[in-house]
């Protein structure tokens, strides 16, 4: 990173201009402008992961060691239990 401080009087009419139009307002005499050059980093940024707590409430871990097809059996019945317009005799 490089930094680059002017003071505005010292600026030729024509880059004080410049300056003017970047900032979008006049700038007075006793003006310090200072400008940040910065490197942008192109590359792809990596996906952020974050993993589960270690502590998760066994409830959450309803699902596990089951097979696709025994997911799909338990969801069916839920579905079926969640039907509120069944009869009930």
């Amino acid at each position: 990173m490089k930094t680059v401080t002017c003071d505005i009087r010292d600026l030729p009419l024509s880059e004080r201009s410049a300056l003017e139009r970047i900032v979008g307002h006049q700038l007075r005499e006793t003006t310090q402008i200072i400008v940040n050059v910065v490197d942008v980093d192109v590359s792809p940024a990596a996906p952020i992961i974050t993993p589960l707590e270690p502590d998760v409430p066994e409830l959450w871990k309803i699902y596990d060691g089951l097979s696709e097809e025994e997911i799909e059996t338990l969801d069916q019945v839920l579905r079926q239990r969640a039907n509120l317009t069944r009869d009930f005799e």
